[in-house]
């Protein structure tokens, strides 16, 4: 049998694994496709500046790939989940507050202690993510896309702002163990909701980087399951015919 190939996604924290892991391992077919998910939010790490971050995304599935004794070949694709955390709204929106110890958002504004760093902060991101939304590949040839969660992976799937790092675990399993045996259901949330742009992958980036989107709870992650969704679609009409024909 010929080996699996590595569908390898890269999140933001250990929260955003723990709800959307169990779904991805269960949405693609676990007998040619491996799930490898690692964690990283490169895409605000002052760091890594943003000309070298495709360099940085292709270095981490390199180093995963020397690990383990692979090579390009070895992978279908490579997924990146971001959380836009308001990077495309204006400056003017980040509002000092000398309360607020970490960023606090709203759907028209973020307030910190710290402006002049947040400003910074969004100018070094939406830099980055002008880069990445374009991409294509990494590593020479394996298929690169990203998808975005706005403002955060906790209010699109849970539709919370400003959570707690024990709120956004807690929800993340609730959230899991409520999809986790219902795909077709998943698949409906993500793709069919309010909040899902699914009016095509260059045109879901352009709107959520145009006025508040990206403070504004929306996602284009339905996108990534589109082929998947379509297939599980066409096997169950198939099941309804041949359950008819016996």
């Amino acid at each position: 049998m010929a080996r699996k190939k590595i569908v390898f996604v890269i999140v933001e924290g250990p929260s955003d694994d723990t709800a959307i892991g169990v779904l991805l391992n269960r949405l693609y077919d676990k007998n040619t496709v491996y799930i490898k998910i690692t964690h990283g939010d490169i895409t605000t790490d002052l760091n890594i500046a943003p000309n070298d971050i495709v360099r940085a995304i292709g270095d981490l599935v390199k180093n995963y790939a020397a690990s383990m004794h692979l090579s390009q070949n070895h992978f279908q694709e490579v997924i990146h989940l971001i959380d836009m955390d308001g990077a495309y709204i204006p400056d003017a929106a980040i509002k000092n507050n000398p309360a607020a110890e970490e960023p606090i958002y709203s759907l028209k504004e973020i307030q910190t202690a710290k402006p002049e760093k947040l400003v910074l902060r969004n100018q070094h991101k939406r830099s980055k993510l002008d880069r990445i939304s374009v991409l294509k590949k990494v590593w020479t040839s394996i298929p690169y896309h990203a998808y975005y969660m706005s403002s955060n992976l906790d209010h699109v799937l849970y539709g919370k702002l400003n959570s707690t790092d024990e709120e956004k675990e807690q929800d993340a399993y609730a959230f899991a163990k409520m999809y986790k045996d219902d795909m077709d259901g998943f698949l409906t949330f993500i793709s069919d909701s309010d909040f899902s742009r699914m009016e095509g992958y260059k045109e879901s980036w352009a709107f959520i980087k145009s006025d508040f989107h990206s403070l504004e709870r929306f996602t284009n992650l339905g996108i990534c399951f589109s082929k998947i969704r379509e297939e599980r679609k066409c096997k169950a009409e198939q099941e309804e015919i041949n359950d008819k024909s016996v």
